[in-house]
């Protein structure tokens, strides 16, 4: 990745590190904000777990797996950028969420769990940031074409290219929108599943081919 961004004219600075270690994480992205100005952080990386057929639910270490990851290595990259960011008084962090997060998916209940939390974080962060010039924007994205949705068991409706999904969110990034969520038309239904009677909500999932 680093070389493909080099080709492409970057100056690239790369730095390892575990996020499922937050602060070793902290550590390396605060030694890095240091020696470098980081406008924009993305914060992206993220792990999924299907429930199996015949389990009633994912087992501890499945699920810890999930949040270690997705939630736990979310907020301390934030917390690693955020210190200088705050000292400049400048800069912008996008964190990835899901339109899962608007309302729980049967298959994947940690994962949804970890990016609904992920939302409301962000949402908070952005409220408190904006007054310090920080803009946080929270990226709920639908299916997109990823390995990683290659094997989700259900429906992958609006499935969507990683090349259009990028132009949305840079779109979204720079016009500062508090939520970049797309496609649009999916977005509105998993809203509208949030507010609608849960045993409504619950059929039309289960109609939609995401229920076991």
């Amino acid at each position: 990745m680093s070389q493909e961004c080099e080709s492409r004219g970057a100056q690239v600075h790369a730095v390892t590190f575990d996020l499922r270690e937050p602060q070793a994480t902290i550590a390396a992205l605060r030694s890095l904000s240091s020696q470098h100005v980081i406008d924009l952080a993305i914060v992206n990386a993220g792990v999924t777990r299907a429930i199996g057929d015949g389990l009633e639910a994912e087992n501890w270490e499945a699920a810890r797996a999930v949040l270690s990851v997705n939630l736990d290595g979310a907020i301390a990259t934030v917390a690693g950028v955020l210190p200088e960011m705050r000292r400049r008084a400048g800069g912008q962090i996008a964190i990835v969420s899901s339109l899962a997060a608007y309302f729980g998916l049967p298959v994947t209940p940690t994962y949804c769990a970890s990016k609904a939390a992920l939302k409301v974080y962000g949402e908070a962060m952005r409220g408190w940031l904006a007054p310090q010039g920080i803009a946080v924007n929270v990226v709920m994205p639908g299916f997109v074409r990823t390995p990683m949705n290659e094997g989700l068991p259900g429906a992958t409706p609006f499935l969507m290219s990683p090349e259009r999904a990028a132009t949305l969110i840079r779109r979204g990034l720079a016009r500062n929108r508090a939520r970049i969520a797309f496609p649009r038309r999916l977005a509105w239904v998993m809203w509208l599943l949030s507010v609608l009677p849960a045993a409504l909500s619950q059929w039309m999932v289960r109609a939609g081919g995401f229920g076991r």
